[in-house]
């Protein structure tokens, strides 16, 4: 049987092959071990911007390389990529300044029963939009058009989002070493992208029966198709591309939602349909 360090050693060859390596690799491999460690335990760490001062976004990215290795050593697949932090009210809740970025794997995927208890430390839900590829895009240079020609189907998504940092006291670069926050998410029924008006579409979100928020497409970035070519730009210049059959989470349009096991979320975009999700 081939051990998991062995696994590791060749995802992460994979990953790095033909990019140069930070210099301080060490502390690379460092954070990212300890990130993991603190998802697979369940445990929260330090801000690492409390800890090294000069740690920088590209920091974070490589960081964010070395979790995805260790993920997909134990038998996970890349199924796509997602921009955080689109909106103000999320980027003044958590107090950071821009859009965050990070990769979806396949066992983050729920349909109408979440196990946040078994897997989650500090979750708060999201509302927003999911893009499926059926076209890859490759940045810099990607449009807004570019995107709905790419786009195979959008559909309306619960992210439930959690955070590896304590008391997600969290800066940009906190948040990209983290794998932007990522949690788990669910997906509501497929829509074709054509004729749709972005920016003035509409999500309701009740929580245990009870209207909790509202918000527009406008709410991330300016709309939902933005906020992909921006992570489709952003991604390019790492060499990263969004690829034909990726799903891609495009960020909140609401102010996050603290959950606990035993919730029911119910989330709505007005002309594209319901989903509901329960947390056990």
């Amino acid at each position: 049987m081939v051990s998991h360090q062995a696994l590791f050693d060749l995802a992460f060859c994979q990953i790095f092959e033909g990019d140069v390596l930070p210099v301080d690799h060490s502390l690379i491999k460092a954070l990212g071990d300890e990130i993991f460690e603190a998802l697979r335990t369940r445990q929260t760490l330090p801000p690492i911007t409390e800890r090294y001062a000069d740690f920088t976004i590209d920091d974070a990215y490589q960081v964010s390389l070395r979790i995805l290795a260790h993920r997909k050593a134990r038998g996970e697949t890349l199924i796509g990529k997602k921009i955080g932090v689109t909106s103000f009210a999320v980027q003044n809740m958590l107090g950071v300044d821009q859009p965050d970025f990070g990769f979806l794997l396949d066992q983050m995927v729920y349909e109408d029963e979440m196990p946040i208890s078994e897997t989650l430390i500090q979750p708060r839900a999201e509302g927003e939009l999911a893009f499926v590829l059926k076209k890859s895009l490759v940045g810099p240079g990607v449009t807004d058009a570019d995107v709905i020609a790419a786009t195979e189907w959008v559909m309306p998504c619960f992210e439930v989002v959690d955070s590896r940092i304590e008391d997600w006291r969290i800066k940009i670069e906190d948040t990209v070493a983290d794998n932007a926050s990522c949690g788990l998410f669910s997906m509501g029924p497929k829509v074709k992208p054509e004729g749709l008006d972005f920016p003035n579409l509409e999500m309701t979100v009740w929580k245990n029966g009870e209207v909790v928020a509202e918000g527009k497409g406008s709410a991330a970035l300016g709309s939902p198709v933005k906020c992909v070519t921006w992570l489709a730009n952003t991604l390019g210049q790492y060499g990263i591309t969004l690829d034909a059959g990726d799903v891609i989470l495009s960020g909140s349009w609401v102010p996050l939602l603290p959950v606990v096991p035993g919730d029911v979320m119910k989330l709505e975009i007005k002309g594209l349909g319901l989903t509901e999700l329960r947390l056990t």
